[in-house]
Protein backbone atom coordinates (compact mmCIF):
# COMPACT_ATOMS: atom_id res chain seq x y z
CA UNK A 1 0.00 0.00 0.00
CA UNK A 2 1.10 3.60 -1.20
CA UNK A 3 0.89 5.19 2.22
CA UNK A 4 1.26 8.55 1.36
CA UNK A 5 -1.26 8.64 -1.55
CA UNK A 6 -3.48 6.65 1.02
CA UNK A 7 -2.98 9.34 3.68
CA UNK A 8 -3.87 11.98 0.97
CA UNK A 9 -7.08 10.70 0.18
CA UNK A 10 -8.11 10.16 4.16
CA UNK A 11 -7.57 13.60 4.77
CA UNK A 12 -9.18 15.13 1.65
CA UNK A 13 -11.94 12.45 3.04
CA UNK A 14 -11.56 13.73 6.56
CA UNK A 15 -11.73 17.81 5.59
CA UNK A 16 -14.73 17.06 3.00
CA UNK A 17 -16.65 15.31 6.28
CA UNK A 18 -16.11 17.93 8.65
CA UNK A 19 -17.61 20.27 6.02
CA UNK A 20 -20.81 18.33 6.12
CA UNK A 21 -22.03 19.22 9.23
CA UNK A 22 -22.29 22.62 11.51
CA UNK A 23 -21.24 20.37 14.40
CA UNK A 24 -17.99 19.61 13.24
CA UNK A 25 -15.06 20.56 15.15
CA UNK A 26 -12.80 23.25 13.26
CA UNK A 27 -9.75 20.88 13.36
CA UNK A 28 -9.66 17.29 13.35
CA UNK A 29 -5.99 15.04 13.94
CA UNK A 30 -5.58 12.39 11.61
CA UNK A 31 -4.37 9.36 14.16
CA UNK A 32 -2.16 6.77 12.50
CA UNK A 33 -2.60 3.38 14.41
CA UNK A 34 0.68 1.65 14.28
CA UNK A 35 -0.21 -0.51 16.88
CA UNK A 36 1.37 -3.94 15.84
CA UNK A 37 3.28 -2.34 12.84
CA UNK A 38 7.28 -2.53 11.80
CA UNK A 39 8.71 0.22 11.62
CA UNK A 40 9.90 0.43 8.46
CA UNK A 41 6.01 0.71 7.78
CA UNK A 42 5.32 3.69 10.24
CA UNK A 43 8.61 5.64 8.93
CA UNK A 44 6.67 5.57 5.46
CA UNK A 45 3.39 7.07 7.85
CA UNK A 46 6.09 9.58 8.98
CA UNK A 47 7.57 10.56 5.71
CA UNK A 48 4.41 10.83 3.99
CA UNK A 49 3.50 14.23 7.04
CA UNK A 50 1.72 12.18 9.63
CA UNK A 51 2.96 13.39 12.97
CA UNK A 52 0.52 11.53 15.62
CA UNK A 53 0.70 7.53 16.38
CA UNK A 54 -1.59 5.67 18.44
CA UNK A 55 -0.02 2.17 20.13
CA UNK A 56 -1.58 -0.36 22.62
CA UNK A 57 1.17 -1.71 24.82
CA UNK A 58 3.90 0.18 26.37
CA UNK A 59 6.27 -2.30 26.10
CA UNK A 60 5.66 -2.26 22.47
CA UNK A 61 6.13 1.04 22.06
CA UNK A 62 9.45 1.57 24.21
CA UNK A 63 10.96 -1.21 21.39
CA UNK A 64 9.72 0.98 18.69
CA UNK A 65 9.93 4.30 18.80
CA UNK A 66 13.34 4.93 21.44
CA UNK A 67 14.93 5.33 18.36
CA UNK A 68 12.32 6.85 16.07
CA UNK A 69 11.51 9.56 18.25
CA UNK A 70 15.49 10.67 17.90
CA UNK A 71 14.97 10.90 14.89
CA UNK A 72 11.61 12.08 14.31
CA UNK A 73 11.50 14.61 17.64
CA UNK A 74 8.43 15.97 16.21
CA UNK A 75 5.67 13.05 16.70
CA UNK A 76 2.97 13.04 19.24
CA UNK A 77 2.20 9.58 20.79
CA UNK A 78 -1.26 8.27 21.95
CA UNK A 79 -1.65 5.55 24.09
CA UNK A 80 -4.82 4.12 22.72
CA UNK A 81 -4.73 1.03 24.77
CA UNK A 82 -5.48 -0.09 28.54
CA UNK A 83 -3.00 1.17 31.13
CA UNK A 84 -2.38 -0.98 33.80
CA UNK A 85 -1.42 1.40 37.03
CA UNK A 86 2.57 -0.30 37.50
CA UNK A 87 3.15 1.02 33.83
CA UNK A 88 2.17 4.43 34.69
CA UNK A 89 5.23 6.12 35.13
CA UNK A 90 6.70 4.51 31.96
CA UNK A 91 3.77 5.58 30.03
CA UNK A 92 3.68 9.17 31.15
CA UNK A 93 7.85 9.32 30.32
CA UNK A 94 6.96 8.05 26.83
CA UNK A 95 3.66 8.82 25.86
CA UNK A 96 2.50 12.71 24.72
CA UNK A 97 -1.52 11.81 25.14
CA UNK A 98 -3.24 9.13 27.14
CA UNK A 99 -6.83 8.64 25.64
CA UNK A 100 -7.31 5.87 28.03
CA UNK A 101 -8.00 7.39 31.43
CA UNK A 102 -10.91 5.13 32.68
CA UNK A 103 -10.81 4.19 36.56
CA UNK A 104 -10.16 6.36 39.70
CA UNK A 105 -6.87 3.66 40.97
CA UNK A 106 -5.42 4.91 37.90
CA UNK A 107 -6.15 8.64 37.79
CA UNK A 108 -4.75 8.61 41.51
CA UNK A 109 -1.66 6.55 40.35
CA UNK A 110 -1.27 9.59 37.66
CA UNK A 111 -1.63 11.91 40.05
CA UNK A 112 0.78 10.44 42.59
CA UNK A 113 3.72 10.20 39.99
CA UNK A 114 3.08 13.97 39.44
CA UNK A 115 3.19 15.04 43.32
CA UNK A 116 6.48 12.43 42.97
CA UNK A 117 7.92 15.30 40.77
CA UNK A 118 7.14 14.08 37.22
CA UNK A 119 5.87 16.90 35.03
CA UNK A 120 3.17 16.07 33.44
CA UNK A 121 1.64 19.55 32.07
CA UNK A 122 2.29 19.30 28.72
CA UNK A 123 0.17 15.86 28.44
CA UNK A 124 -3.01 15.49 27.57
CA UNK A 125 -5.57 12.99 28.73
CA UNK A 126 -8.98 11.45 27.54
CA UNK A 127 -11.38 9.77 29.37
CA UNK A 128 -12.38 6.72 27.86
CA UNK A 129 -16.25 6.10 28.12
CA UNK A 130 -18.12 2.22 27.89
CA UNK A 131 -20.85 4.25 25.86
CA UNK A 132 -21.91 0.61 25.11
CA UNK A 133 -21.39 -0.30 28.59
CA UNK A 134 -20.07 -3.50 27.22
CA UNK A 135 -18.24 -5.87 30.23
CA UNK A 136 -15.21 -6.86 28.18
CA UNK A 137 -14.12 -3.18 27.17
CA UNK A 138 -12.39 -0.96 29.35
CA UNK A 139 -14.23 2.44 29.63
CA UNK A 140 -16.46 4.47 32.56
CA UNK A 141 -19.56 3.86 32.05
CA UNK A 142 -22.04 7.00 30.73
CA UNK A 143 -23.84 7.21 34.02
CA UNK A 144 -20.70 7.91 36.19
CA UNK A 145 -18.44 9.78 33.56
CA UNK A 146 -19.72 13.12 35.14
CA UNK A 147 -18.93 12.19 38.35
CA UNK A 148 -15.20 10.27 37.25
CA UNK A 149 -14.73 13.86 34.88
CA UNK A 150 -15.22 15.54 38.33
CA UNK A 151 -12.76 13.06 40.48
CA UNK A 152 -9.96 14.18 37.37
CA UNK A 153 -10.81 17.64 38.18
CA UNK A 154 -10.05 17.40 41.92
CA UNK A 155 -6.92 15.89 41.33
CA UNK A 156 -5.98 18.76 38.92
CA UNK A 157 -5.17 16.34 35.79
CA UNK A 158 -4.95 17.84 32.41
CA UNK A 159 -7.95 16.59 30.56
CA UNK A 160 -9.07 17.21 27.72
CA UNK A 161 -11.99 15.02 25.92
CA UNK A 162 -13.33 11.75 26.13
CA UNK A 163 -12.72 8.49 23.86
CA UNK A 164 -15.05 5.99 22.92
CA UNK A 165 -15.22 2.60 20.79
CA UNK A 166 -18.71 1.70 20.22
CA UNK A 167 -20.03 -1.67 19.49
CA UNK A 168 -18.97 -3.80 16.41
CA UNK A 169 -22.68 -4.80 16.21
CA UNK A 170 -24.08 -1.79 16.58
CA UNK A 171 -24.67 1.84 14.67
CA UNK A 172 -21.86 4.22 16.05
CA UNK A 173 -23.78 7.14 15.29
CA UNK A 174 -25.42 7.40 18.67
CA UNK A 175 -22.96 6.51 20.52
CA UNK A 176 -21.06 9.59 19.01
CA UNK A 177 -23.55 11.39 20.26
CA UNK A 178 -23.91 10.67 23.55
CA UNK A 179 -19.78 10.96 23.89
CA UNK A 180 -20.56 14.42 22.37
CA UNK A 181 -23.60 15.39 24.99
CA UNK A 182 -20.92 14.53 27.68
CA UNK A 183 -18.37 16.26 27.00
CA UNK A 184 -20.73 19.49 26.45
CA UNK A 185 -22.32 19.36 29.47
CA UNK A 186 -18.34 19.00 30.84
CA UNK A 187 -16.92 21.63 29.03
CA UNK A 188 -14.76 19.41 27.02
CA UNK A 189 -13.39 20.50 23.86
CA UNK A 190 -11.89 17.13 22.34
CA UNK A 191 -13.65 14.07 21.33
CA UNK A 192 -11.44 11.37 20.56
CA UNK A 193 -14.41 8.83 18.21
CA UNK A 194 -14.17 7.17 14.96
CA UNK A 195 -11.83 4.33 13.47
CA UNK A 196 -11.36 2.75 10.32
CA UNK A 197 -15.14 1.97 9.43
CA UNK A 198 -16.94 4.95 10.95
CA UNK A 199 -14.65 8.10 11.12
CA UNK A 200 -16.43 10.10 8.63
CA UNK A 201 -19.63 9.39 10.93
CA UNK A 202 -17.75 10.78 13.67
CA UNK A 203 -16.15 13.82 12.15
CA UNK A 204 -19.61 14.76 11.07
CA UNK A 205 -20.80 14.58 14.62
CA UNK A 206 -17.76 16.39 16.13
CA UNK A 207 -14.99 14.28 16.35
CA UNK A 208 -11.34 15.95 17.15
CA UNK A 209 -9.32 12.67 16.49
CA UNK A 210 -9.50 9.56 14.59
CA UNK A 211 -7.98 6.28 15.25
CA UNK A 212 -6.95 5.06 11.51
CA UNK A 213 -5.27 1.66 11.26
CA UNK A 214 -6.96 -0.56 8.50
CA UNK A 215 -7.64 2.31 6.42
CA UNK A 216 -4.49 4.01 6.20
CA UNK A 217 -1.90 1.06 6.69
CA UNK A 218 -4.32 -2.05 5.01
CA UNK A 219 -5.55 -5.16 6.27
CA UNK A 220 -2.78 -7.21 7.96
CA UNK A 221 -1.13 -9.20 7.18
Amino acid sequence: MNIAATSQIITESIEKARKQSPVSSAHVTLLAASKTQPVEVIKQAIEAGIINFGENRVQETQEKWMVLRREYPNIKLHLIGTLQTNKVKQALLMFDVIQTLDRESLAEAIAEIRDSGLAIQEKKFYIQVNTGKELQKSGVFPEKADEFIAFCRRLELPVVGLMCVPPADQPPAPHFALLREIALRNNLSELSMGMSNDYEVAIRMGSSCVRLGTALFGERG
